[in-house]
């Protein structure tokens, strides 16, 4: 071989081990996006994740709303069975720290047990924009200030029923804060969803904690709450 095709085929092995990089790169578990990081610098990164258009700060009465999904889940690349969702989990922690009312968003066809088919379900819900139907009456937001909005990122994003509730109610002058539970997707594209779902709001910082790390974020969880302003017990 002369030195042309040494140069030629070296260039060709170098082109192919970035290909398989990026594909590797791309290929996450739909319903909780990516692996964790690797070092905790990383992981404090994706564990306190503002919305770049945070500029509220949470104020007066609270209501918070999460959906969350108990049954298989994503965990380190494995699968675990969850009797409480991630997301549920998180959202009791803050409801146990802060002053609030709970609804819980629950959807009148539920999500299956099996991690599968939850995939199978949320893919054809985001290819089709669709807008699953809620199981009980929308809370009246008149009497609310702040309205924290949780749920688990998948493939990337909320679960559409998170659209389906905030197309449906008023924000108007409202604080909206986000928060989330994932893999390595921190708050995916959740907070420009709602903004652009939450018309007249205004977004507070918002947090993401990993999914397996949830029963340990209680310090994360309270600092953040103290930053965006709520009152902590």
């Amino acid at each position: 071989m002369n030195q042309h095709d040494r140069t030629s085929a070296q260039r060709r092995t170098i082109l192919r081990a970035a290909l398989l990089t990026g594909i590797t790169a791309m290929t996450p578990p739909y319903l909780a996006s990516c692996s964790p990081a690797d070092d905790q610098q990383d992981s404090d990164r994706r564990q306190t994740s503002a919305n770049p258009a945070a500029s509220g700060t949470a104020r007066g009465r609270a209501l918070l709303a999460y959906f969350s999904r108990p049954g298989e889940n994503y965990y380190y690349g494995d699968r675990t069975t969850l009797k409480v969702g991630n997301t549920e989990v998180m959202a009791r922690k803050i409801r146990d720290l802060i002053d609030c009312d709970v609804y819980r968003i629950e959807a009148a066809d539920p999500y299956p047990a099996g991690y599968g088919a939850t995939v199978q379900r949320n893919v054809r819900e985001q290819d089709a924009d669709a807008r699953p139907a809620i199981k009980h009456p929308l809370p009246d937001l008149d009497s609310y200030d702040t309205v924290l909005l949780g749920s688990p990122i998948w493939n990337v994003r909320a679960p559409m029923i998170m659209t389906t509730f905030t197309e449906q109610l008023d924000f108007s002058g409202k604080t909206v804060v986000p928060f989330t539970t994932h893999a390595m997707s921190g708050l995916g594209t959740a907070a420009r969803d709602y903004a652009a779902a939450c018309s007249g709001a205004t977004f507070a910082e918002g947090l993401a904690v990993q999914g397996e790390e949830v029963d340990q974020a209680n310090g994360a969880i309270k600092a953040w709450l103290q930053r965006i302003g709520l009152t902590v017990s």
